[in-house]
């Protein structure tokens, strides 16, 4: 089913979401102070690519907190709102309601991204 799942990910709207974080870990890594930004980025990009079958656990510390307020200001709000609205329009649908949960789940990531690990479920 994951694989199903995930591949009909990729085909109706994930691939903008994980096209998103990709280009948002590249401009992030093209400065010294922004690589550890982009290394994020790039790990949930992969995320983004396979959501089903992952989770995420949410963490970390005072400076996690600190590199997620740097990171809302400067990606996180366009990148939840992208996968917002991109959850609220498959959640119309009941067969559509599995994609909006992933699309949910991405944006919440968006705005924490730091102090989070994926974990297989």
């Amino acid at each position: 089913m994951n694989l199903l799942g995930n591949v009909l990910w990729l085909i109706f709207g994930g691939f903008f979401s994980s096209l998103s974080w990709l280009i948002s870990g590249l401009l992030w890594c093209i400065t010294i102070i922004g690589i550890p930004y982009g290394r994020q980025c790039l790990k949930f990009a992969s995320m983004s690519f396979a959501p089903f079958g992952k989770d995420i656990e949410y963490g970390g510390g005072i400076i996690s907190t600190f590199a997620n307020i740097i990171w809302i200001i400067f990606f996180g709000i366009p990148m939840a709102l992208e996968n917002f609205i991109f959850g609220c329009a498959w959640s119309i649908t009941i067969v559509g309601i599995p994609f909006g949960i992933q699309f949910f789940k991405i944006a919440r990531l968006s705005l924490i991204p730091f102090g989070s690990k994926i974990i297989k479920s």
